[in-house]
C-alpha cells in the first residue's frame, strides 16, 4: 500500500508531527528517569484512565487478574511512548513503587469555616511544634495551588495513605496512593515544579509522628461479644473492596453505604475512626473520585452511623 506523503511547507520542509500527547510523554519520561513509575490519568483530569476492575476483560495484561494502576505503573520509555502518543493523558505517579512518600498540603474548602488555615499553614505550625524548620525537598504546586512535598520512603518501610493525619488539609501518599505529576493539568489548572532538587529522605520526626498513631491504631482490641473485632476486620475488608470496584455513576453512592455498613464497628469501639477513615479514603480515590468528594462523604456517613448506631447484638 501507498503511504500517504507527509506534508509539507512551501519551502518543502516536512511539517512537525502534531501528537496529541507529546508535551506530556516529555513530562512522564522525565518522572520515569527519576526512577518514578508512572501510569496514565484520564486527560485533563485526576482520575486514571483504563478499566475499572468490576470491568476487566480479564485479557491481554490482565490475563492473570485485574491490574490496578499502581500495579500498571512503569518507567519502560517503549511503554510511556505507546500510552502518551495514543492521547494526551495526565501522568500519575504511583508513590509507593517509586519508593516516595508525598505530603499533600491542601488549600481550604468552600465549606471550611472562616479562618481555618489551609494545609501549608498546618504544616508549617506542626514543623513550628516539633522545633524543625520546613524542609526543602522537591516540591509541585498542585492545580488548586496546593503543594506536594516529595520524600524517599524509609529503609525497609512500606509508608501508605493517610487522611487528616497529621493535621487538618494534610495527607500523605504512599503504598496504595498515588499523585498527580507535573505537567498534567485539569479544569482548576496546571501542575508545576517549584523545586526540582531531588526528593530529601522522610524527616525522622515526621516518619515518627505518622507510625506512632498508626503503632497505636494497629495495637488489637479485645475481641468483644459476638466476634466484634474479627467481624469488623472482614467488614473492612469486604466494603473497602467494594468501593474500590464500583462502576462509575455509583461509586460516591457505594462508598456512602459501605462507609455506613462499616460505620457500626466505629461506634463500638471496634475499629478506630480514623483507620475507618484512611481505608475508605484510598478505596475510594483509587474508584476515581476526588479526595474531596470522599472526605466529605465518608465523614457524613460515619457520623450518621455513629449517631444511628444500635447497640451490639448479645452473643448467642
Amino acid at each position: 500500500m501507498t503511504q500517504p506523503t507527509p506534508a509539507r511547507r512551501e519551502d518543502s520542509t516536512p511539517l512537525p508531527v502534531d501528537l496529541p500527547g507529546l508535551n506530556l510523554l516529555a513530562h512522564a519520561v522525565a518522572a520515569a528517569g527519576r526512577g518514578w513509575h508512572v501510569f496514565p490519568l484520564r486527560p485533563r483530569d485526576k482520575r486514571p484512565a483504563g478499566h475499572a476492575e468490576s470491568r476487566c476483560p480479564r485479557i491481554g495484561r490482565c490475563a492473570d487478574g485485574h491490574r490496578t494502576p499502581e500495579q500498571r505503573a512503569t518507567t519502560d520509555p517503549d511503554l510511556l511512548a505507546a500510552a502518551w502518543t495514543h492521547a494526551a493523558y495526565n501522568i500519575g505517579i504511583a508513590t509507593g513503587r517509586s519508593g516516595l512518600l508525598v505530603v499533600d498540603l491542601d488549600t481550604l474548602k468552600e465549606t471550611d469555616e472562616k479562618g481555618t488555615p489551609d494545609g501549608v499553614t498546618t504544616f508549617e505550625a506542626l514543623c513550628e511544634r516539633a522545633g524543625q524548620a520546613v524542609p526543602l525537598t522537591h516540591r509541585v504546586r498542585t492545580a488548586r495551588h496546593g503543594m506536594h512535598l516529595y520524600f524517599t520512603q524509609p529503609h525497609g518501610a512500606r509508608l501508605g495513605n493517610t487522611a487528616g493525619r497529621l493535621g487538618k488539609h494534610i495527607d500523605t501518599r504512599g503504598w496504595g496512593g498515588y499523585v498527580v505529576a507535573p505537567g498534567s493539568h485539569t479544569p482548576d489548572g496546571a501542575y508545576e515544579t517549584l523545586d526540582d532538587r531531588p526528593p530529601i529522605p522522610l524527616p525522622g520526626w515526621l516518619h515518627t509522628a505518622l507510625t506512632a498513631l498508626r503503632e497505636t491504631a494497629l495495637t488489637p482490641a479485645p475481641v468483644l461479644a459476638g466476634g466484634g473485632t474479627r467481624a469488623a476486620e472482614v467488614a473492612l475488608e469486604r466494603e473497602t473492596a467494594a468501593v474500590r470496584s464500583a462502576q462509575e455513576g455509583g461509586r460516591n453512592a457505594q462508598l456512602l453505604a459501605s462507609t455506613r455498613a462499616v460505620g457500626r464497628f466505629v461506634a463500638w469501639g471496634d475499629i478506630p475512626r480514623h483507620v475507618a477513615e484512611e481505608a475508605f479514603q484510598a478505596a475510594g480515590e483509587t474508584s476515581g473520585l476526588t479526595a474531596a468528594e470522599c472526605r466529605s462523604t465518608i465523614r457524613s456517613a460515619l457520623d450518621w452511623s455513629i449517631r444511628t448506631a444500635r447497640p451490639r447484638p448479645a452473643a448467642a
